[in-house]
């Protein structure tokens, strides 16, 4: 009988998530480990932020890791959890109008993706969100920190016309200003982009005549719409293993946002269902 971690995926949260495990096939040898404790070992993993050789046994909970990411088990995972959770609050299960934002992480010496964020001062990555307005993520982009926010929007965009067939508005920073961008958005998949302005016009300081006082900037604001996905990145770093790219392959970047986003989805079911 192993120690019980508080990672571990109680009886009520592993109701709702076991249809979506990979389940052991019939024929050949009995699985020597549960699929319930392989869920265990990832989630431990995904929270606690440590190296994969520190896991016990490590090579098996690494190729169920790899094997369920080559099903896409990791990525439709969060989707399913996401559209019951809409139901449950009375919504359908795609959203119509989502919000799109980005985020510099800091990355590990690693090889793989990376680039350098100018404006916010990160060597690392930038992850690319598509939210709803709950804050829950719908899809990801990682690339390296260098692209530009239209650039990775437009991933998304083309990723969003195959899953989110009702998807029609895109709220966005400034980041993603621009005609060109907004019409190539409009005419290629249905979207329209609106720019939501921050309420000091999106600047720090501003320009004023000698012997005039400034006008008073606030530091901090809530920006209208915006600040879901402001939220939800806020919800990532209370897992450590997102909290900064440790990952080589893009994919495992991407599904380590997913898997994050899952176990909060979960959570949230386990709870409404009490």
């Amino acid at each position: 009988m192993r120690t019980r971690y508080s990672t571990d995926r109680p009886d009520p949260e592993w109701e709702i998530i076991r249809p979506l495990v990979p389940q052991v096939e019939p024929g050949g040898r009995p699985a020597k480990h549960a699929r319930r404790e392989i869920l265990n070992a990832v989630t431990y993993w995904l929270r606690a932020g440590c190296a994969w050789n520190l896991l016990p046994p490590w090579q098996t909970v690494y190729h169920y890791w790899r094997q369920w990411q080559k099903e896409g088990v990791w990525e439709r995972m969060p989707a399913a959890l996401r559209e019951r959770e809409r139901m449950e609050h009375g919504r359908v299960p795609t959203p119509s109008a989502v919000i799109v934002d980005s985020q510099s992480v800091r990355a590990t010496e690693r090889g793989g993706l990376h680039g350098y964020d100018g404006g916010k001062k990160v060597s690392g990555v930038k992850r690319h969100l598509l939210v709803d307005t709950r804050g829950t993520v719908l899809l990801t982009r990682v690339s390296p920190a260098n692209v530009g926010d239209r650039e990775g929007a437009a991933v998304l965009f083309s990723q969003a016309t195959d899953n989110l067939p009702r998807l029609r508005h895109v709220w966005a920073d400034q980041g993603c200003r621009g005609t060109d961008f907004h019409a190539w958005a409009q005419e290629a998949t249905g979207i329209t982009v609106h720019i939501v302005q921050r309420p000091d016009g999106g600047f720090r300081s501003t320009w004023v005549k000698a012997g005039t006082r400034p006008p008073a900037v606030p530091l901090f604001a809530v920006v209208p719409r915006r600040w879901a996905v402001e939220r939800t990145s806020a919800w990532l770093g209370r897992c450590r293993r997102p909290s900064k790219d440790y990952e080589y392959p893009r994919v495992n970047s991407e599904d380590v946002v997913y898997l994050a986003m899952a176990m909060l989805l979960l959570l949230r079911l386990a709870r409404s269902a009490r």
